[in-house]
């Protein structure tokens, strides 16, 4: 659930709870990686989180335009060096065009795919291979079913939850998102058991 903190910045209590044990990931993946594009900054906490901890990196930010004042207010208060503004990005639209044809050699995402209707999630793997570089990783992080089953009771009753807000959004298959990446060229290099029932995805660019 995301609220405003006193300070008018948006706040996610997730973020706060799971930014460390996806660090702890993204040091593993990402300490010889340069460039990385978020897509679904949310409040922006992950990439001031992140960004201060991989100085190495340049962390893009994107998101739908509703959502960037937002994490504006996160990265202009931390004014870090390698956080440049924040891109608008639709899956909707061709990514490519809104990134100025920049290609990362990362590329991260959390808790977006359960967001998303499922033709959206296509469209966001079919336009991946474009945004990244020869041997660029993707590391996804949320929610996901084995086998068509839930892994968790909270699991499935977050499922619910998501879909009575909008019945286009629900909890993905793990064997289902991965046929997408491999039809985009990605291979999956790991899949990380996170804690609360989550996962991390991680994928390379052949």
């Amino acid at each position: 659930m995301t609220t405003t903190a006193p300070s008018s910045k948006p706040f996610s209590l997730a973020c706060e709870r799971n930014r460390e044990p996806i660090l702890a990931v993204l040091q593993r993946y990402f300490s010889d990686r340069h460039q990385v594009l978020e897509i679904g900054s949310g409040t922006g906490q992950h990439a001031v989180h992140f960004g201060q901890a991989l100085s190495q990196l340049t962390w893009q930010c994107a998101d739908v335009a509703d959502n960037l004042p937002g994490v504006r207010l996160w990265l202009d208060e931390a004014a870090l060096a390698n956080t440049p503004p924040p891109l608008t990005l639709d899956v909707n639209m061709d990514m490519a065009q809104a990134v100025g044809h920049a290609q990362f050699d990362a590329i991260y995402s959390a808790n977006t795919l359960h967001i998303m209707g499922w033709p959206e999630v296509q469209r966001l793997f079919a336009q991946l291979p474009a945004l990244m570089t020869e041997q660029a990783l993707l590391v996804i992080y949320g929610p996901f079913n084995y086998g068509g089953q839930f892994t968790s009771d909270s699991n499935a009753r977050f499922d619910v939850s998501l879909r009575s807000d909008h019945p286009k959004r629900g909890l993905r298959d793990f064997e289902a998102v991965n046929a997408l990446a491999a039809q985009a060229g990605l291979t999956l290099l790991e899949d990380v058991a996170m804690p609360a029932n989550n996962r991390c995805l991680i994928f390379k660019k052949a």
